[in-house]
């Protein structure tokens, strides 16, 4: 990310160390042993990007010795040891040079599960050093706080988590803040931040991999950060150490999984599990999802699971003309999700390039205008959701532009859409019409009474896994045209998956009740009973070049 990097580790400047406190750690954490490390006498490894962090953080002082970093943002891919560097800092202040007597240390994360795993740590580190065994104490009990107490100055430090209740009191002069981009609510957050202001000197480590959505406590924090490092806030007593790619880059490029994990030169993480997870995320949208959070810390615009990265759908946006397809064998998709809000329907024909989806979109008039106003309105329980605002979607712009079909009064008038397909059905070739009848009821039988080809398509997983393995195969081989519809394309953005203990996806569900899916829900039945039909194969000659638009 342009002007976040921290090229400072590379460049070899100077780091200012007036009192000697950078050396002084950086001799202590080469001290400590960890039982995992392949050095002589299983000494701690401190590569030269860890060094260059450790004397930033405690070099440079104010003239009365108080370290000016009080707020350390280190954004990490996941496999770079951060969880080792964490437990060495800590360490640090607990039995180190930088502890305090009676002082109190803390590993805070969102379950004890997460705040475990740099205790184990920390407390491997202590029994791989018999002196050390003999001046700490251990508390690890299952079901007791675990602790580590220095005996002779009574300095400890403890894990502490969101599930483990209040933790307003503490005074902490070093916190270890890990994962926060999972952590749930404020309370802990600020529990800790105000009882490090109770004392001078005290030092917040903010270690965490990407996360996902804005509406965050870890995306505030580290977008914070990333105004520190671009220079737009002035603030010395931040560093920001922000390993991240920009979503623009070539995730598949290995010159930045390089730059961006910093361990990758020293044989951490595996190289190869990055291929293989890379290999995996050609095929899968929720792998290169995951590959992006975790592995170069591009933070994802879902707070949940989306289906399908908007880069790879907007490549599908190249317009086509409808003529061109009217003989072409074509299925319907129809989903009527709410009286109140968006109903759709999609169709869908399958020809030598892939799939090519056309939808047509209805809207109640009093949501349209209600949506642009910022009113209440019914969500599709019948419960008060919050206005159209809130998702940015302009709905009146859309029925302006013909985008969207707004009918008369207050809910759906079905009769509009009953007319629109039977229109469909005399105007193009259409095989089926698929509906899920548990919305359906006012408007199949009417259909099936005119001789349409109306099918039940319930939205089951026996169903719906394979038709989103379909609609997920098709986008990512580029095999999915829908000539950027606006608001098809808005319900797509909407989407985020339910997952089955597999990993493959059995549900589209929304991350808000007030955003719309419909668009979505529809394309993959229609996209469904395409594949399953009996249309056009590769050497068929519906489709031709002269059909795309210019």
């Amino acid at each position: 990310m342009a002007g976040t990097f921290p090229e400072w580790i590379y460049d070899g400047s100077d780091i200012p160390d007036p009192f000697g406190h950078g050396e002084r750690a950086v001799t202590f954490l080469r001290a400590l042993r960890h039982p995992k490390s392949i050095l002589p006498n299983r000494a701690f490894q401190l590569d030269p990007w860890q060094e260059r962090i450790v004397r930033r953080i405690y070099g440079p002082r104010h003239e009365d010795g108080t370290r000016i970093v009080n707020t350390v943002a280190l954004l990490l891919p996941r496999g770079n040891r951060k969880t080792s560097l964490s437990a060495a800092l800590a360490l640090l202040h607990t039995i180190g040079p930088e502890r305090m007597p009676g002082g109190e240390a803390i590993f805070a994360a969102a379950d004890r599960k997460q705040a475990g795993i740099g205790f184990r740590e920390a407390a491997g580190i202590i029994r791989e050093d018999k002196r050390l065994v003999s001046a700490v104490g251990i508390y690890d009990a299952h079901n007791a706080p675990k602790k580590l107490i220095y005996r002779k100055e009574a300095s400890y430090l403890e894990v502490i988590s969101g599930d483990g209740g209040p933790q307003h009191g503490r005074t902490p002069g070093f916190v270890l803040a890990d994962e926060i981009h999972i952590w749930k609510g404020r309370d802990l957050w600020e529990a800790l931040t105000t009882g490090l202001e109770k004392i001078d000197d005290s030092l917040l480590v903010v270690a965490s991999t990407a996360g996902r959505g804005q509406e965050t406590l870890a995306w505030d924090f580290f977008e914070d950060a990333r105004n520190v490092a671009r220079g737009k806030v002035d603030d010395p007593s931040i560093l920001p150490i922000l390993f991240e790619a920009d979503r623009r880059e070539d995730w598949e490029d290995e010159d930045l999984w390089h730059r961006v994990n910093p361990g990758l030169q020293h044989g951490y993480p595996s190289l190869a599990g990055f291929r293989r997870h890379a290999k995996r995320s050609q095929r899968s949208v929720g792998d290169r999802q995951s590959f992006k959070q975790l592995k170069l810390n591009i933070w994802l615009d879902a707070s949940t699971d989306p289906f399908v990265d908007m880069d790879i759908y907007d490549a599908g946006a190249k317009d086509y003309d409808l003529d061109a397809l009217r003989e072409a064998p074509c299925w319907l998709g129809v989903d009527l999700s709410s009286t109140v809000d968006l109903s759709v329907i999609v169709a869908c024909w399958r020809l030598a390039d892939g799939y090519f989806v056309k939808p047509w979109f209805f809207c109640p008039q009093e949501t349209v205008d209600g949506k642009a106003e910022g009113d209440t309105m019914l969500d599709d329980e019948g419960g008060v959701s919050a206005r159209e605002d809130r998702s940015g979607a302009p709905y009146q712009a859309w029925q302006e532009e013909g985008l969207i079909t707004a009918t008369a009064g207050s809910v759906i008038d079905y009769q509009e859409i009953e007319t629109k397909l039977i229109d469909l059905c005399e105007d193009l070739n259409v095989q089926e019409i698929a509906f899920d009848p548990h919305m359906a009821r006012q408007v199949q039988p009417k259909i099936l009474e005119a001789g349409l080809p109306a099918v039940d398509f319930r939205q089951v997983p026996s169903l719906m896994m394979p038709a989103v393995l379909e609609l997920e195969r098709a986008l990512l081989g580029g095999e999915f045209f829908h000539g950027g519809h606006p608001v098809l394309r808005h319900c797509f953005a909407n989407v985020v998956v339910k997952r089955n203990d597999h990993g493959h996806v059995v549900k589209f569900t929304k991350p808000k009740k007030w955003l719309s899916i419909d668009g979505a829900v529809a394309s993959a039945m229609a996209v469904a009973r395409a594949a399953a039909g009996d249309g056009l194969t590769t050497s068929q000659t519906w489709f031709n070049d002269d059909m795309w638009v210019a």
